[in-house]
This record gives C-alpha cells, structure tokens and sequence, in this order.
C-alpha cells in the first residue's frame, strides 16, 4: 500500500534528518580542519541494492558520485550486521584518493535493509607532497590506494588494517580521530535508521522507499518536460593539466525527447598525462547536480530522481579516465568544468532560467611539511564569483557548483599551522558586467612563518567565465608568489617569510551591458 502524499513527505523529512546528524556527528566528531572546520564531508543512506535513498546537502560531488557507483559496491560483498567497509578507489567507487569513504549495512530481522555512508575529505592519504594533492602523473603517486576492503567486521576493527591506513600518513594520531570520527558517524545512521525501521516494520520501509523513488521520477520527469525537445551542443576547455597540455576540450551533446535527458561526451579530449582526469562516477555526479538545480526543492535525494537522465562518454577520455591515469585534479577542478558545459548547453534550449558560468575553479592550495617532528597537512578549496542570472545570483566570495564547503576560520588557521593570513577579501572589479553583474573573485594572502611545501590545482586561469544573453565574462583567477606571477598547477617549496597570493576569478555576467541593472 501506497504512503499518502503527507506521510511520505514525512517519512522523506525523517531520512534526510537521519543523514544530517550522522553530519553532525562526525564534524563533532573530526581532528582536523578540513572535516571540522570546512565540512568537507557528506552523508547518505541507500536501500539494499545500492540506489540512493536520501543525502544530506552536503557536497554535491561527493553525493552524486556515491549515487552512480554504490550499487556495483554492494554488490561485491557478502555482508553481516557489524561490518564496515572502507574505500578510496577513483575506479572502484570514489573520487580521488584525499576522499575516503565508509559503507555500514542496516539488516532488520536478519534481513539486509539499507546501507549508511559517509565520505570525508582527508587532508594526508600518503602523498609524497603535503596535503596529498600533488601536481601527479599517475594514480600510484597520489598517495594511499585503499579497494572496498572491510575496516569493521562484526563491529570489531579488522585487525591491522585501520593502521596499515594510518602509517601512510604523517599525522597517524588526527588521522585516527577523522576515522573513528567517520565509523561514529556511520554507527549513528545505523542507530537511527534502525529505530525508523522498527517503528515502521522491515516491509513498510523498503516499500516506503519505492515509494519515494517514483516520487521523485514523477518530479523530475515534470521538471524535463519543461526543456524544449532537441540536440544543443555546448564546448568549453580546460585551462592545462599541469603537464604541459594547454586548451583542453570537453564537448557535450545534449538530446532532450519525450523518455528524458541524454548526455553525449564524445569528442571530448583523451584522458591526458596530468591529474585532471575523472573517472566516469565524477562525470555523472556533475551532471546530476546541474538537472537537480532545475528540480522542485522537495524533489527527494533519492535515486528516482535521476532517472530521465542517461550519460555515456567514450572510455579513455578525460571525463571516463582509465586506470592508472591520474585523477587528483578532476574530482575538484574538471568537475566544476563539467557544470559549465552542460549549463551552457542547457542555456541555448531554457536561457531565461541558466545563469553564467560562475568562478569554474575550487582553487585548491594544498600545503605543509615533511620534517619529521614538524610535520603538518593543510588543504583548502578558495571560493569565487557566481555566475547572474536573469533573475538573481551574481553572489561574490562564495563556493559554487561542485563544492559546498566553508572556510577555516583565520583564528583557526593561526592557532594551528604556522601560517599567517594577511588579506582576505573581495577581488573588486572581477565579476562580469551585464543587466546583472557575475560576482566578485576572492584575494587571499598567506605569509609562511616556517618552511613548507604547497601545492596549487587552479583553473580558469588562462580561460574565463563565460557571460549568458549578452553578459561579459568575469576576470580569469591569478596565482603569485611573492609577487610574480607562478603558474596555475604548479609545486613550491616555501620559505620563511614567503608571501602567496591566490586571486579567483568572478563570475560571468547576464545579459547585455549598458542597461541599468534592476
């Protein structure tokens, strides 16, 4: 039987809650920054068979890339109330290697139930450079590779296997709170998950999740009627890949018809020697998020929602790498391309309702030091403009599309690293003009009080946000160090007293100049 329209509403209320204190949770929870301070983290809850069933607004790559690869996961594995499963594997499930992710089963009267998952972004994973997201080749220089492996069995850590993880790292003690903070948090989901399921009983609950499964297909099949049937092309580039390849191509052929959305990446360049790589699991979270932009705000997280919309992209191209190519870079960078062309093919069929390309870079500044003794992780995304709108946006000094995170607090940044923050603000002047102006990028300086090693994966460097109806582009980002201008993926070794400057850049403006804005 069928929920009526206000329990399932109800019932959609309790899951997302559920996936919101096992967020709590672990931030509470977390050692590090990176977890505690920005977020980066995100929580989820699938049903048996590994199709998404409810998310936290957490990070949307993180999510939507969970939502097109767990179901092979699960599947892989014979399962026991207890166990917990650990992975980082770009080509097995996940993203780049810094994001780790932890699997628990819900089994109700011995019956497989659900599944409860958490994914965070760890700082150190074993990189040879601080912050483990280094200006790489190949996977195998990227740090850590962990496979689905079980942590927990039966509720026990497996033996050694935590540890094996942690002596990778040069941090072994805050790493070992980020994942005890994580198996917490996954404990928790299963707690409350598990109440949920005995107050409704094992049946009504998988039957509640069919339920909101075709809830959301309903939704989100209405939302695609709205777009005009027919083929819209859209291409932009990336800026380089660290490696000496510039101009990048990523292409999209988009076919909007009355059984849903098709997405075609051929065309796209070939997977290429620098890190900026994705597996196909990143590719499809970037697409998910930009048709979920256009949804209802009730649309369910859930796996019904995604539904219409099909992607395929020719294996061994940037957006569908093979092992071993390197990936660092296209979980935080390419994705945030991805979203541009697929707004930008959007924008041809429903202009009035896709906004600009907005700051198209994470910006990322990884650092620390290796001296035994000294040793110190940092990571960090910069936001930037966002792209207007006909109707709004054009927000300055935000993060954007793929990434949802905070910054750490400057008090915090001081108090524990040896770093000191001497501007931090709006990049005036960098966002797009139009009817509606893009938003302005962020200028941030750091001065390094003690040596270190940084690592900057920037984009939109050389190529910049476009405009939509007539709007300009925002100002391209720039890098310095001391002064001169440093290239935007490039390693640094870092003195005392050295000065970097990371300029964002703005977001792209709407519609054409010259008339006042409203």
């Amino acid at each position: 039987m069928s929920l009526s329209p206000i329990d399932l509403a109800l019932f959609a209320s309790r899951m997302d809650a559920i996936c919101e204190e096992m967020g709590v949770v672990l931030r509470q929870a977390a050692f590090s920054p990176n977890i505690r301070d920005r977020l980066d983290f995100s929580c989820a809850i699938f049903d048996p068979s590994g199709q998404l069933a409810a998310q936290a607004a957490h990070i949307p790559v993180h999510l939507g890339s969970m939502a097109f690869a767990m179901a092979s996961i699960v599947s892989s594995l014979e399962w026991a109330d207890g166990d917990m499963l650990v992975l980082n594997d770009p080509y097995l499930g996940g993203t780049h290697l810094p994001d780790v992710t932890l699997v628990a089963p819900l089994f109700v009267d011995a019956h497989l139930t659900a599944f409860v998952v958490n994914r965070a972004h760890h700082a150190d994973i074993g990189a040879s450079s601080p912050g483990s997201m280094p200006i790489s080749r190949s996977l195998y220089d990227e740090g850590l590779i962990i496979p689905p492996s079980r942590l927990l069995r039966k509720g026990c850590l497996v033996d050694r296997k935590l540890d094996d993880i942690l002596a990778a790292t040069r941090n072994p003690q805050d790493a070992r709170g980020d994942f005890l903070a994580q198996i917490s948090a996954n404990r928790a989901g299963v707690a409350r998950l598990g109440q949920l399921a005995e107050g409704m009983g094992r049946a009504p609950l998988e039957a509640a999740l069919g339920d909101l499964n075709a809830y959301g297909e309903r939704l989100a099949r209405a939302a695609m009627a709205d777009i005009p049937k027919g083929l819209y092309r859209f291409e932009d580039v990336m800026d380089d890949d660290g490696q000496g390849a510039c101009g990048i191509p990523i292409r999209v052929a988009m076919r909007v018809s009355e059984s849903g959305v098709h997405l075609d990446f051929s065309g796209t360049a070939s997977q290429v020697q620098g890190n900026i790589n994705c597996p196909l699991a990143v590719t499809a979270a970037a697409v998910l998020y930009v048709f979920r932009c256009l949804m209802p705000p009730q649309t369910p997280a859930c796996a019904g929602s995604f539904r219409p919309i099909t992607l395929e992209a020719p294996l061994g191209c940037l957006v569908n790498a093979c092992r071993p190519a390197a990936v660092a870079a296209g979980n935080v960078e390419t994705s945030m391309r991805l979203v541009d062309v697929v707004m930008g093919a959007l924008a041809q069929a429903i202009p009035e309702r896709m906004p600009a390309a907005s700051c198209g870079s994470m910006s990322n500044v990884a650092m620390g030091c290796v001296t035994p003794g000294a040793a110190w992780d940092y990571y960090e995304t910069i936001g930037g403009g966002m792209g207007a709108g006909a109707t709004g946006g054009g927000w300055s000094g935000v993060q954007t599309h793929m990434t949802n995170t905070l910054n750490t607090p400057i008090e915090v940044l001081e108090a524990r690293l040896p770093l000191r923050v001497e501007h931090y603000g709006l990049r005036e002047g960098s966002g797009g003009p139009g009817i509606r102006a893009g938003g302005e990028g962020i200028l941030r300086e750091l001065r390094f009080l003690g040596p270190a090693e940084a690592t900057l994966l920037t984009e939109r460097r050389r190529s910049r946000p476009w405009g939509s109806a007539g709007g300009e582009p925002g100002a391209g980002g720039l890098n310095r160090l001391n002064g001169a201008e440093i290239p935007a993926k490039t390693r640094l070794s870092l003195n005392p007293g050295d000065l970097l400057t990371i300029a964002t850049p703005g977001g792209g403006g709407w519609g054409a100049s010259g008339t006042p804005r409203s």
